[in-house]
């Protein structure tokens, strides 16, 4: 359709654009015409929360309810209509598809989910979640997120002040392991400033020491960042996954002899799957003597650090150069929000930035010392602080406190009852953190000489209950192997409301599935 001989797209015919102005439509005095902007959708957006709320929410926290309505991937694919077409879809369409994308996906906030490092449901994050999408900015400048700018500045200096970096800095990150991959740079750029403009060419072999128990990012991090992961030395732990102090400074030596130079040792609060805190002090005595960058990855337990009682899991923190704390784990924020701290003040801003002049401008007519973005590696960041500060803000630090002491509480309930409970044995007696990991023996396996074909009988038994309790929809737990040990269950008390009652649930649940077995 052409008006003032300018050609306008069908859907534009009516003088209607982007910018709320006719598109090239202008009144007799040469100003632009004026058009309302296309009507708020309110009628879609209502039905959406009611599915939200009520089957998602309502619903999906039910704890009898299911926790997964499970069908094998080819089957969920041909049940479901999710090819997108050069047609729309009417909304009444979207609104039926909504609801089977609720019924087959994951309830993580189910009070039987306990498969991985997060999960539980707090109405305060997720109002901070759909405020943040409803607002849809960016992070990278006050210019654009100025509310969200000191936000953040707010929440992580509180981070800090808990880790013990009185002075230090930190960022929002996309995940745990983006946050130890930002700890992996700055340690070599905190050793050789250089390699930021003139890359690793002149460098010695860097190599970078952690838990043989600790997190494969390091492994994704050396290899993203050009260490290789050949570079990355694993260090022996004890009987309960704690990194051993003097084995590390045998691998730092040993690494040294071979001509290589190690730039940071990762520790770990709160291993993946048994949970253990290495020893920080010890470990920063290492790291003091030998000049070595040390990073903590407490993506799971640096939780512990709001609660009196269990804090000095993480004795020595202070000590630490830089931390990672994920508070949509132990802390039960919406996915995802993830930290990198760490004690010295103005190295993410030294180590990152490039100062694009067309975001970072030095005569904005305000303090651009609240333009943080060129401290990321990112250019567009998602602004992950609202839903934790709303929890935050909502809860305060007495009531965190609680959530944290009643999830260590039911985690050592659930240990004893497994003590005390025929069928079960514990792979640890004594679990540091949350994670409770342990073998289900089924009656026909008791009381047998428990040989090499035993354990290879035993490794089958969480494969199979775990099938089971995915098919029903009953129960949700991970199972592995580690080193030695045949595969068990890694029971994961991450759930603030939590309750003792679900602990006896799990015992009598997985007794059920397996007895016939």
């Amino acid at each position: 359709m052409a008006q003032n001989g300018v050609t306008l797209p069908v859907n534009m015919a009516d003088g209607s654009a982007q910018d709320g102005v006719t598109n090239g439509v202008r009144r007799g005095d040469g100003s632009p015409a004026k058009k309302p902007r296309t009507a708020l959708n309110t009628d879609f957006l209502s039905a959406m929360f009611d599915v939200m709320v009520k089957e998602a929410l309502q619903e999906g926290l039910d704890v009898n309810s299911k926790v997964v309505e499970f069908k094998h991937p080819k089957d969920l694919e041909s049940s479901m209509d999710l090819d997108i077409g050069q047609a729309g879809t009417p909304d009444q369409t979207l609104i039926s598809m909504t609801k089977q994308i609720v019924k087959y996906s994951v309830k993580s906030g189910h009070p039987h989910f306990f498969n991985q490092l997060y999960g539980g449901f707090d109405p305060y994050t997720l109002a901070g979640a759909w405020l943040t999408e409803s607002l849809n900015t960016s992070q990278y400048t006050y210019e654009v997120a100025p509310v969200f700018t000191l936000m953040e500045k707010t929440v992580l200096a509180k981070m800090c002040r808990l880790a013990g970096f009185q002075d230090g800095d930190a960022i929002f990150c996309p995940g745990g392991s983006v946050s130890n991959m930002y700890a992996i740079n700055l340690a070599r750029y905190k050793k050789y400033p250089s390699v930021k403009t003139a890359g690793m060419g002149g460098l010695p072999p860097l190599c970078i020491m952690t838990s043989e128990t600790g997190h494969y990012s390091m492994k994704k991090g050396a290899s993203f960042l050009g260490l290789g992961m050949d570079n990355v030395i694993a260090v022996k732990c004890d009987d309960k996954g704690r990194m051993l102090s003097s084995a590390l400074e045998d691998a730092i030596l040993k690494a040294k002899g071979n001509g290589m130079d190690p730039v940071m040792v990762n520790a770990t609060a709160g291993t993946t799957v048994l949970g253990a805190y290495d020893p920080l002090v010890d470990i920063a005595d290492v790291c003091e003597k030998y000049g070595i960058w040390m990073h903590v990855d407490g993506a799971w337990g640096a939780g512990v650090l709001l609660s009196g009682s269990l804090r000095h899991l993480m004795t020595g923190i202070e000590r630490a150069d830089s931390l990672t704390w994920n508070p949509h784990k132990m802390m039960g924020a919406a996915l995802q929000t993830s930290a990198f701290l760490t004690r010295h003040k103005n190295l993410l801003s030294e180590c990152h930035s490039a100062k694009a002049k067309y975001l970072f401008q030095q005569d904005k007519f305000y303090d651009v010392s609240y333009d943080t973005g060129d401290k990321s590696v990112q250019c567009g960041r998602k602004v992950d602080v609202l839903k934790l500060w709303m929890m935050w803000k909502a809860k305060g630090d007495n009531q965190f406190e609680r959530d944290i002491d009643n999830i260590f509480a039911c985690s050592r309930y659930l240990t004893k009852k497994l003590q005390s409970t025929e069928g079960f044995r514990l792979v640890l007696e004594e679990p540091e953190c949350t994670n409770i990991c342990f073998w289900y023996i089924p009656p026909s396996m008791r009381n047998k000489p428990e040989d090499r074909d035993w354990w290879e009988a035993l490794a089958k038994m969480a494969p199979r209950i775990k099938q089971r309790m995915t098919e029903e929809g009953t129960l949700l737990i991970g199972y592995q192997p580690d080193g030695h040990r045949v595969n068990f269950f890694r029971m994961v008390v991450s759930n603030t409301s939590s309750t003792l009652y679900d602990m006896d649930f799990v015992v009598s649940e997985i007794d059920r599935l397996g007895r016939d077995l």
